[in-house]
């Protein structure tokens, strides 16, 4: 397959999701959600393959074009699977789903309760023995101490960024609260002097 072909069966999808699919994580007789799709681009792949695939995003205009690009793959795809909301008010009823993607989306957190309102929702609609693929800036690697802490869990990053930390303390207290469990082994992506992003695969317990 040439790169044009290949760009357009995969579009511009988290590599970090693309390994996930890779190992087999998703099957087609799931519903998987994508919780702050954006303009969809994490979900193209599935979208040319037959999945089962859902969308929010707070951005009207995100969700217009993501079910432009929905509508051009698959024409008998309803567009209202993706959904003008907040992640943390969804209208799907709990545990509609067998898998949810937090992609680039939980470090905007305004502060801990809202981090807590987002993720709170997230495992509302996850069903038992349901997938999380969680990826977002972290604490680990020193960043927390290296960054200026500007907020209720927000911190300047070395890149001049403002974002919400995933500290190893938040993440054990979440893992506790949600009964959640790897899948396999936490990544932490340090760009060196910049940042650290976490990619994390979990399963909700039973």
């Amino acid at each position: 397959m040439n790169i044009a072909a290949l760009n357009k069966l995969l579009g511009n999808i988290d590599i970090y999701l693309l390994d996930q699919i890779l190992k087999g994580r998703f099957t087609k007789d799931m519903r998987i959600l994508d919780a702050g799709c954006g303009e969809g681009r994490n979900l193209i792949y599935f979208l040319h393959e037959g999945f089962q695939v859902f969308g929010v995003d707070q951005n009207p205009t995100a969700i217009q074009m993501a079910r432009i690009y929905a509508k051009t793959i698959d024409r008998e795809y309803d567009p209202l699977r993706l959904q003008v909301a907040p992640v943390e008010d969804m209208s799907f009823h709990q545990g509609a789903f067998q898998a949810v993607i937090s992609s680039a989306v939980l470090h905007f957190a305004r502060d801990t309760a809202h981090f807590y309102a987002m993720l709170d929702e997230m495992m509302r609609v996850l069903a038992p023995g349901g997938m999380l693929f969680l990826r977002m800036t972290t604490g680990f690697g020193g960043m927390d101490a290296a960054s200026e802490k500007v907020g209720d869990g927000t911190f300047r990053l070395l890149d001049g960024s403002t974002r919400f930390l995933l500290t190893e303390e938040l993440l054990k207290e979440a893992m506790k609260k949600y009964r959640l469990r790897y899948l396999e082994p936490p990544k932490s992506v340090l760009v060196h002097d910049l940042r650290a992003m976490g990619v994390l695969m979990m399963e909700k317990g039973t």
